[in-house]
């Protein structure tokens, strides 16, 4: 439920907004490709944005480059309803560039360009907190983690956060060709676990985490820890698993063709958190859970349907459209074929 006011409940979104340029075809190298599209993107900024789609309030908390890609990803938030009060601008360092291969399955494999980008050197001092504060979910990945200052702008925003009583959201969202080492990346991912209220990983992400290639319900619990109300697991074409501190189960996933997985995962997030927001006993009643989960599904798969993150990001009555009526599902499925709404590449 929204608040005495009316007013629905504010998501603010932490970390890095970039560029994707993305194959203009599918299934040849980045050196093979007659072209590119440019995207917007970025974990954490997909997540405000899908909450604004849908209808919710969503700000975003971060640094771009003072240069025409920065202004351009800035005014792309405010043109979808993100509030942009939390964004800084360097002058220094330019906005971070991504090149994304798609492969003929839909499925990625990046290159980045951020040595350093204006994302990794947002410092504490510059963090709006008054916005941060007014939050009633914070969210964030790991990127942020991997250096200074941004790893300190990092904590001191889920500091603050926690303290005027957000509920923390934590996707490590892992791209492990960021990190100096898969020693270093576990180390700085699991450094902040014990703080969140809510953690989503891939399946690969959990079989990263645990060095585990058993991948059943005790290698997940093994995530667990006592402050947390809800850990879940995304499984590929078999859906996710969730797991409370009361129960736990599945929930499977819709078929589409899939024709581009950026953003997928985001979607998943982006819905998930704003169904949960103004109600935050769904977490404990398990019928809700489970209905929840399926409508965040939904957002993810629609999304895969599209190239590019934010632009195939579903609006509340397409994804209603999508749940209610079985033929217009069908209108996404040219062949049988899972969706990629919990593959590990866009999670």
């Amino acid at each position: 439920m929204a608040s005495s006011t009316g007013e629905k409940g504010l998501i603010v979104s932490f970390g890095e907004m970039l560029i994707d340029f993305v194959p203009t075809v599918s299934g040849v190298s980045l050196s093979e490709s007659p072209g590119f599209l440019k995207a917007p993107g970025g974990a954490p900024a997909n997540v405000a944005i899908a909450v604004s789609r849908l209808g919710g309030r969503a700000a975003f908390v971060g640094k771009l480059g003072d240069d025409d890609f920065g202004h351009m990803l800035a005014g792309i938030l405010r043109k979808n309803g993100v509030a942009d009060e939390g964004v800084n601008f360097d002058k220094g360092a330019r906005t971070a560039l991504a090149f994304v291969t798609l492969r003929s399955d839909g499925e990625r494999e990046f290159m980045f360009y951020r040595n350093p980008s204006a994302d990794m050197l947002l410092r504490p001092d510059e963090l709006n907190l008054e916005l941060i504060r007014s939050a009633k979910v914070f969210h964030y990945g790991s990127i942020s983690l991997i250096t200074e200052p941004c790893r300190s702008a990092h904590m001191k925003a889920m500091e603050v956060a926690k303290e005027a009583g957000a509920l923390l959201s934590y996707d490590p969202n892992l791209r492990e060709p960021l990190w100096p080492s898969p020693e270093e990346a576990r180390t700085q991912i699991m450094s902040i676990w014990d703080k969140a209220d809510i953690i989503k990983v891939s399946d690969v992400e959990l079989e990263f985490l645990t060095e585990n290639k058993t991948m059943d319900d005790k290698t997940a619990m093994s995530l667990w820890h006592p402050n947390l109300k809800l850990l879940l697991v995304t499984l590929g074409e078999k859906g996710c698993t969730y797991f409370a501190k009361k129960f736990h189960g599945t929930v499977e996933t819709f078929p589409v063709d899939a024709v581009d997985t950026t953003g997928a995962g985001d979607s998943f997030v982006g819905a998930f958190l704003h169904q949960i927001v103004d109600d935050q006993s769904v977490l404990e009643d398990e019928v809700r859970l489970r209905k929840v989960l399926r409508f965040a599904n939904a957002c993810g798969a629609i999304t895969t349907t599209k190239k590019g993150a934010i632009p195939a990001l579903p609006s509340d009555s397409e994804a209603h459209s999508f749940l209610k009526d079985k033929k217009k599902r069908q209108t996404y499925l040219k062949f049988s074929k899972l969706c990629c709404t919990a593959s590990p590449c866009q999670l």
